[in-house]
């Protein structure tokens, strides 16, 4: 889940203060150290080369085109819900998904266009990562990944999955580069407008972005009612979910919706 999957939860956090100073250690974040670092390489990178990149695309594209990209690669993400979907069990969700496929793929143009939500069929957040978690696989230490961003050992292995299972997999390298540059460049050109929160918090920029992204993400495996958390001085481990998955919320119910705006920066 990219930076892009922070906006919502950055605005609440910083809304109700919850976010750490840079002082306190968080047992999630065992690698922080080396995480930082990566950090600085990302927020260097993005500076120098991936935001101007994204301001350049933005004054030489027009909305109504924008809006097209964007719902073109959401379209391709629909494909990679659905069968995550399928994964948790979620049955009426991945039909309503599947349905929003083929009504994009043929009404909308190849996807160019969103007829589905217009026809009453949402748009929905479901990945591989998400679909551990959803079996009772604990998110593990966190990770901020050179290029992608905040991550877990879970969401990584989520990632990879997805990767592979990606429809532009069958391209050929050299499409699926393209493809992949594209869509990164999109993403960071969705946070321009909004990045302003990371700038103006006042507060250690790392530990915001990582205690938004574990709440945003623990948020997403529950479907927007996670349970409460257990602290250290209790017994168990709050990276695994108290709950089975036949005791979360229905899994036909809507799931917990964030724009699908991830920077190449910004991580999973």
């Amino acid at each position: 889940m990219p930076i892009s999957h922070l906006l919502a939860p950055l605005a609440i956090l910083l809304l109700s203060g919850c976010s750490s100073t840079s002082g306190y250690h968080n047992p999630k974040d065992p690698l922080e150290p080396l995480n930082r670092s990566v950090y600085k390489f990302n927020d260097a990178l993005d500076r120098a080369i991936v935001k101007p990149v994204a301001k350049g695309y933005v004054a030489v594209l027009p909305a109504p085109g924008r809006t097209m990209v964007n719902n073109f690669f959401s379209n391709l993400d629909d494909v990679l819900v659905t069968l995550n979907d399928i994964l948790q069990l979620k049955l009426v969700q991945a039909t309503s998904d599947f349905g929003r496929i083929l009504i994009n793929t043929t009404l909308g143009a190849g996807g160019l266009a969103d007829a589905a939500t217009a026809t009453g069929f949402e748009k929905h957040n479901e990945d591989f990562g998400q679909t551990l978690g959803y079996w009772g696989i604990g998110s593990g230490a966190y990770i901020m990944l050179p290029f992608l961003g905040p991550s877990s050992v879970r969401d990584g292995i989520g990632l990879y999955a997805d990767t592979l299972t990606s429809p532009t997999i069958k391209l050929k390298p050299i499409q699926r580069n393209q493809t992949t540059l594209a869509d990164g460049v999109r993403k960071r050109s969705n946070l321009l407008e909004n990045e302003q929160l990371l700038d103006t918090a006042g507060l250690d920029r790392y530990s915001f972005i990582r205690d938004a992204y574990l709440s945003h993400r623990r948020s997403l495996v529950y479907d927007g009612n996670p349970p409460r958390e257990k602290y250290e001085d209790e017994e168990e481990d709050d990276n695994a979910p108290v709950k089975s998955p036949a005791a979360k919320p229905s899994t036909d119910s809507t799931s917990n919706n964030t724009p699908a705006t991830t920077s190449t920066l910004g991580g999973k």
